[in-house]
């Protein structure tokens, strides 16, 4: 940094602080405590002196979501007075605690100061249509169809559940069956839901780890309540990787890729399949290991044959676009790269082209 650099440096921080010491803000954080979500706006009042000897003025004051509102005059504040500034809170569909902070700034965009709010939203009771918004049939109901893992390690078990419960007056004998199964999930489920019981329909995944797999995994479950097929499925998925691994900082494989978007662009429908390339490079201090490469429709990839690359080596993926299986316009699809990387084992990349008459 040159001496001229370091003096810009120095006045714009004492620029910073002198804006900031302009205003003092009393208090500088409230917290409303306990609010119940169905209680109504509340509202606090922030008091802002002048120690500076020239008029202050309030010109816009930002907050981090809309159910923060600030209400302030924009006449100047004198030397040595005081002006007041009004924020409420709306609770309604916040439930749970929050923090948010409010960023003062004067006439010339300088930033005075930042206030806070805070507080903890007590949640208003729920009814079962809420709680359970899927409904299969017979008044067995569904918190939700989808349980998502977003990482599936190799050696372990992970689990995860979908609430279920019946709304009848009468027994609901319960049934499912896979209609794609990757073989690694196990589903536990009561056969029959008493009236007004609730229970779940436990998934866990185990990839064992002298058959590993790696990438995407997915199943999907039909239902049956009292052996009629429900027009709702039951999904389950998540991306297997290596399971994460202590090591010292900077240690360890790391995957750079050459592209975050690959683009075909202008493709006529009856070309012939055009290829493009991406480039994976190691560079971390171990060995890294492709794991998998998957591609959506009308793209494709496959793995290279060599998936093991040394720290600082590099290798080059082709992703194939065959236009004839693909829709008119423009279409998109998601590259999804699966490495020895601890750190980041999964890498999305999106393609994307034109198909054209």
């Amino acid at each position: 940094m040159t001496a001229k650099h370091l003096i810009v440096f120095i006045i714009t921080l004492f620029a910073v602080d002198l804006a900031f010491a302009q205003l003092q803000f009393e208090p500088e954080r409230f917290d409303f405590g306990t609010l119940e979500e169905l209680g109504g706006k509340r509202s606090c009042t922030f008091r802002a002196t002048n120690h500076s000897s020239k008029p202050v003025v309030l010109v816009d004051i930002v907050t981090t979501c809309g159910c923060t509102v600030p209400t302030f005059s924009r006449q100047p504040i004198l030397p040595g007075k005081s002006a007041e500034i009004e924020v409420s809170y709306d609770p309604e569909g916040r439930p749970g605690a929050f923090d948010r902070k409010l960023h003062i700034y004067g006439a010339g965009r300088e930033r005075l100061g930042v206030i806070s709010i805070t507080g903890q939203v007590t949640p208003r009771p729920r009814s079962i249509e809420e709680l359970y918004p899927i409904e299969l049939s017979d008044g067995v109901r569904l918190n939700t169809t989808r349980c998502t893992f977003t990482y599936l390690y190799v050696g372990r078990t992970i689990a995860s559940a979908i609430s279920v419960v019946n709304t009848s007056d009468q027994p609901r004998r319960l049934h499912l069956r896979a209609k794609k199964a990757s073989g690694l999930l196990q589903v536990e489920y009561p056969e029959v839901l008493q009236p007004g019981e609730r229970s779940a329909i436990n998934f866990s995944y185990t990839i064992p780890i002298e058959q590993p797999r790696y990438g995407s995994v997915r199943d999907v479950w039909e239902v049956f309540v009292e052996e009629k097929a429900s027009e709702k499925i039951l999904l389950a998925h998540g991306i297997a990787v290596d399971p994460p691994k202590k090591s010292a900082q900077g240690v360890g494989p790391k995957v750079e890729i050459s592209e975050n978007i690959l683009k075909f662009g202008a493709v006529k429908h009856d070309a012939p399949p055009t290829n493009r390339q991406l480039s994976v490079r190691n560079i971390g201090t171990e060995e890294l290991i492709i794991r998998s490469v998957e591609c959506d429709a009308p793209f494709e990839v496959q793995l290279p044959a060599d998936g093991r690359l040394s720290p600082r080596e590099a290798q080059t993926i082709q992703v194939r676009l065959r236009p004839r299986e693909g829709e008119y316009g423009f279409v998109t699809g998601q590259l999804l790269l699966v490495t020895s990387d601890s750190e980041r084992p999964l890498r999305r990349i999106r393609v994307n082209a034109t198909i054209e008459e």
